[in-house]
């Protein structure tokens, strides 16, 4: 299947003078680095890749070392042959310290932030607080819960899923239209661009079903109580991809976690207001004890 290519690719990728390649976990890991300071791990969520945090990432930089990697068969990041949670997981933890930066935040959206968890509880040096972002965290009610992974998987399995899916792109205003629905929010041209080249990368929209296919979050469920860190749930009221109720039912389960609806914003909330978003890392921060790096000169 046709994928992406950084060479063709990186005079249109955001903060191209970040990017770099890592082995590490048994992949090539596309990853993103800038700043200084206090560790911040910024992790997208199915289908995306680095360019979600295309305006989050400069603006963090000035506070935090941000790191910021594409998930394993996304982007830029070669596939991994396990994509479940845990597979995805073990294979950051171990991009983590190839690259000696044990995260003092952990900050996932969407399924993303089922990896900052997974992350946070395995780690014998876990993150001083993790934020989750429209957070995918509870599995789909009733029969979606069975029959979207099976879905998934059958559609995994077609060769020629990914490569029909990317031709639907090709149909003018199609990938603009399918975010406002799918997501609620409207974000800028550069970003329905972005997001519109990802969708024609067969390899890529691989990638995120062959993701789908292998997530169960169930069992994460049951072991988030035991986050001790201060935990930031922020969600969108617009949410079109994961209802704020999931946020909202994991704040009363979790001692250390506190949930923020933000009126008018959707799934994508941190590519609509970067510059909010990343003010709230920021106290997220000082809640947890970290002093970014502005705060020290």
């Amino acid at each position: 299947m046709s994928g992406l290519v950084w060479d063709e690719m990186r005079n249109e990728w955001p903060n191209a003078e970040a990017s770099r390649f890592v082995l590490a976990g048994g992949i090539r890991f596309h990853v993103q680095e800038a700043g200084s300071g206090p560790g911040l791990l910024l992790l997208h969520g199915t289908g995306a890749a680095t360019h979600s945090w295309r305006d989050v990432l400069p603006l963090a930089a000035r506070h935090f070392r941000v790191i910021a990697p594409d998930l394993p068969g996304h982007g830029f990041t070669a596939r991994l042959a396990d994509l479940s949670l845990p597979g995805i997981a073990r294979a950051l933890a171990s991009l983590v310290d190839t690259l000696g930066a044990a995260p003092d935040l952990i900050v996932g959206h969407s399924a993303g932030a089922a990896l900052a968890v997974r992350l946070a509880l395995d780690s014998d040096a876990p993150p001083r607080a993790i934020a989750g972002v429209g957070s995918a965290l509870q599995p789909f009610p009733g029969m979606a819960g069975a029959l979207f992974p099976a879905m998934a998987k059958l559609l995994f399995a077609n060769p020629f899923v990914p490569a029909l899916f990317s031709m639907r792109t090709l149909v003018p205003g199609e990938t603009e239209r399918f975010l406002a629905r799918a997501t609620g929010s409207r974000i800028d041209r550069r970003g329905v661009a972005l997001y519109e080249r990802l969708f024609r990368s067969p390899t890529h929209v691989g990638g995120a079903l062959g993701m789908m296919a292998a997530w169960d979050v169930a069992p994460l469920e049951g072991e988030m109580p035991r986050l001790a860190m201060p935990f930031l749930l922020l969600h969108g009221a617009n949410d079109k991809t994961v209802p704020p109720s999931v946020s909202e039912t994991v704040a009363r389960r979790v001692a250390t976690a506190r949930v923020e609806i933000l009126p008018g914003l959707g799934h994508l909330l941190h590519e609509e207001r970067p510059d909010s978003f990343v003010d709230r890392l920021v106290m997220l921060a000082r809640e947890a004890g970290v002093v970014p790096v502005a705060e020290t000169a």
